[in-house]
């Protein structure tokens, strides 16, 4: 087999991948991507960015170019639909909110990344360390190539091969319906810069505009049974008729109507629990993880992806005061580095994982006294007005 030696590897090409790699190469510190499709993981519709996430984007230093891609959101308009009637709460948006393509971020931070440092159709199939000493890491490919690297990052989402080389307990998950899309309309639409999130009989319905043009939705169907598909168009069936006694025509037709390329099914939520990630080891000599493969979390307070820009900087950052002053980085300083950035993110990942728990659970139980504690916990925390994206987690 043909053998390689690196610096630091990252696997996963997703946005925590590209986003370390990026802020690496800012610090002035080179990686090596691998990532198992053969090209830019492009798909997945929208991800909405706050503005902790937008902290992030400025140090990387492509926050201007992708706002122009994407108008801000100023409120969130929350709507329970009762048999006495509506009620509605506006809660104003802290900073800055923004609903990115997926495809203008991935793009973004890929033309950035110096050329030829994201390797593409590149398979992990077995890791395990290069010496007794947990120092560095050897991977063995699919293709049959072995790559030798003195520190890895699992930026591998929730299946990922580095978070079981570290020992790390597989991820939950939960029977969820999920269909997500994004909506044209051609002639601009008339929701203004309010993201709107519905609470109906069964269902929870999102929508959020992304431009003039573009809107961005989700619906969540919580107990789909053996209705359950992920056939995007049968999905959307399903739900338009569900939705048809319950919801304004402007919601059916913004669901009936998306671009077909956009739709995305999910039939599992996959989370790790709060108390799992409180006590796991997220660092085995020189490898650790980053983004979803560290606290993969439901989307229902939005911070997944923003989360994971976190997690790229202050790795970055705590690699290269391991670094200072140009000298190559040895096993032990890396292995340093990396307990430092596991400390520093600990409670904040501990608290968004048990924030997200707490409001999946909320939406999804039936018990009065679990709906009680997911509500004491959301509230302590601040969740329905949006204290978790005041995090600052500094310069690069």
């Amino acid at each position: 087999m043909e053998e390689e030696v690196h610096g630091i590897v990252i696997v996963g090409g997703g946005i925590c991948g590209l986003a370390t790699a990026l802020a690496l190469h800012r610090k002035g510190i080179p990686s090596l991507v691998l990532e198992k499709s053969e090209t830019l993981r492009t798909a997945g519709g929208s991800i909405g960015v706050h503005v902790n996430g937008w902290r992030v984007l400025e140090q990387l230093g492509i926050a201007p170019e992708l706002r122009e891609t994407a108008d801000i959101v100023t409120e969130f308009h929350d709507v329970w639909t009762q048999e006495q009637g509506d009620k509605r709460v506006v809660v104003p948006v802290r900073g800055e909110l923004r609903w990115l393509k997926r495809k203008d971020l991935i793009e973004t931070m890929a033309k950035n990344i110096p050329s030829g440092a994201i390797r593409f159709g590149c398979h992990i199939a077995e890791i395990h360390p290069a010496n007794p000493e947990n120092h560095g890491a050897v991977l063995t490919t699919v293709e049959g190539s072995i790559i030798r690297a003195k520190a890895l990052i699992g930026c591998d989402g929730s299946n990922s091969v580095v978070a079981k080389y570290l020992g790390l307990s597989p991820p939950r998950s939960t029977s969820r319906m999920l269909l997500r899309g994004v909506t044209r309309y051609p002639h601009g639409h008339p929701f203004g810069p309010h993201f709107l999130r519905l609470r109906c009989k069964g269902l929870f319905v999102g929508r959020s505009p992304m431009t003039d043009n573009l809107v961005s939705f989700f619906v969540a169907y919580w107990h789909p049974g053996a209705d359950s598909t992920k056939d995007a168009r049968a999905m959307k069936a399903f739900v338009l008729e569900k939705l048809k006694d319950q919801c304004s025509d402007e919601i059916i037709e913004m669901v009936r109507d998306p671009d077909p390329e956009s739709l995305i099914v999910l039939t599992r939520i996959w989370y790790r629990p709060p108390w799992q990630v409180m006590f796991s080891s997220f660092r085995r000599g020189t490898a650790t993880v980053a983004g979803d493969a560290m606290h993969v979390m439901g989307s229902y307070i939005g911070q997944g992806g923003s989360a994971a820009l976190e997690d790229a900087l202050v790795l970055a950052r705590s690699l290269s005061r391991a670094a200072a002053g140009g000298r190559e980085l040895r096993e032990e300083e890396i292995g340093a580095a990396m307990g430092a950035y596991v400390r520093e993110r600990r409670l904040r990942v501990v608290r968004l994982s048990l924030e997200s728990f707490a409001m999946g659970t909320l939406l999804a139980t039936k018990s009065l006294l679990t709906k009680l504690a997911c509500f004491a916990i959301v509230t302590l925390l601040g969740t329905n007005s949006l204290g978790h994206t005041e995090y600052d987690c500094g310069r690069l």
